[in-house]
Formats: structure tokens, sequence, C-alpha cells
């Protein structure tokens, strides 16, 4: 059977690093809230879903009669399931905490545009969200992708990937990370990856990826929009 995803359907968001896993394993599923009245049944089952364990908020997947919310906790799941991370325990808890601090930089990323919630518009704190985002593309980026670069460095086992000889859900998540700080923030992106030669060498890596290409050419592929997590707003760009 294949796999349910569920998530918003007109931003790339969280549930992007799913789709990106999903996709590297040629695994079958169904992005439920992109087909008809798949917005009603995403609704239907987060809000009155007759379960012991209910998801939070999306992204969650549903595999039969198992639902899994979270993000990290999803792709720890197909990790196994589609050799995707280590089969050895410190591999495999490896790739999970480089996950978690993936999603780190993400909600810091999303919080340079609401600094003071999500509640409020962008143009009601934009004060606050020019101060966040200089502190962001000036020392945060640089800190991220300057232990990612470590990391990859450091990996002897195989050249271009973070962790072990072969691909992880954590090279697909560092990839759509970047991606996203490279949109929203161009400039500040590519003064960080100048710093940071293996991480964006395994950016282009994973791009030509020949299921990870074909997904990008696609029209499953959402387009990065200024209702998502990584939005392009040129004045926090700016020095």
């Amino acid at each position: 059977m294949a796999y349910e995803l569920y998530y918003w359907p007109g931003i790339q968001g969280r549930g992007e690093f799913v789709r990106l896993a999903l996709e590297e394993a040629g695994a079958d599923y169904v992005d439920v809230a992109r087909v008809a009245n798949g917005e009603f049944a995403l609704a239907t089952l987060l809000e009155n879903g007759d379960f012991a364990r209910p998801p939070f908020a999306p992204p969650f997947l549903k595999d039969r009669d198992l639902i899994i919310g979270q993000t990290a906790a999803i792709l720890l799941y197909l990790g196994d399931r589609h050799d995707l991370a280590p089969k050895d325990a410190p591999g495999r808890l490896w790739v999970h905490q480089i996950q978690l601090t993936i999603a780190d930089l993400i909600g810091e990323a999303h919080d340079t545009h609401h600094p003071l919630g999500a509640d409020l518009y962008y143009r009601e704190q934009m004060p606050e969200a020019l101060r966040r985002a200089a502190t962001f593309r000036k020392e945060r980026i640089p800190k991220y992708l300057g232990w990612f670069e470590r990391i990859l460095i450091r990996n002897r086992e195989g050249a271009g990937y973070l962790v072990g000889d072969g691909i992880s859900y954590a090279d697909l998540s560092l990839f759509q990370a970047v991606e996203g700080l490279a949109y929203a923030f161009p400039k500040g992106a590519e003064t960080a990856l100048a710093d940071a030669p293996h991480v964006a060498a395994l950016r282009r890596s994973i791009a030509q990826r020949p299921r990870i290409r074909a997904y990008l050419e696609s029209d499953r592929r959402i387009q990065f929009n200024e209702q998502d997590i990584f939005r392009r707003y040129p004045e926090l760009d700016r020095d």
C-alpha cells in the first residue's frame, strides 16, 4: 500500500523534507492534500481522527494503521525502511541528531520574518524582523553551515556524505535547507557557502541524483513562495 503524506498543499514547508526522502527512495506515496478533497481529508484526520496517538500538526505520515507525526520522527522511520540511514545504532542516532539540528536551523529561518509570532503579519513586525534577520545572516547561517562543513570533512568513510559511505535522509534535508536559504537570503547564503565548499558540493550532487532531479523538474515540486518557511523579503538580505 502507498504511504499517505499529510501536509499543506501550497507550500514546501516541513513536508518537503519527507517528500525528498520518499522521492529518493522511489516509494509509492500519495500527497493527500494535493488530490481531490484532500484538504478536507487532512483536516478531518487531524481534528477528528479516532486514534490514541494523534499528531500535533502536519506533516504526518500514514502507513497502514500507523500514523507518525513530526518531520524528524517520520524520517527516522523512513530511514530504517528505505536504507536512508545506517543500520548500526550509533550511526542511526547520529543521522537523527543531524536532522534535529537542521530542524533548529529551519525554525530560526522562519523566525527571521515572524520574530514576534505567527499571529502577526510580517509588516506588523518588520523592525524586529530586520534585526533578527541581520543576526541570522551574519552569525547563525555561517555557524550552522560551518558545523555541517566540519561533519562532511571528518566523515572519512564516504566522500561527499554526512554519515557513512552512502546517502542518508540528513543529506537530503541539508540540501533542502540550503535551497531554502539560497532562496530567502541569496546574498547571505552565497557568502556563507563560499566558506563551506563541501556543503555547496553536497547541494550540487543531491540535485543531480536521478530521482531527485526528476522530482525537482516535475510539477510535484512546489515552488518557494512567501507563505512558506523560507520567504524572500529583499530588505532582510541587505547589510
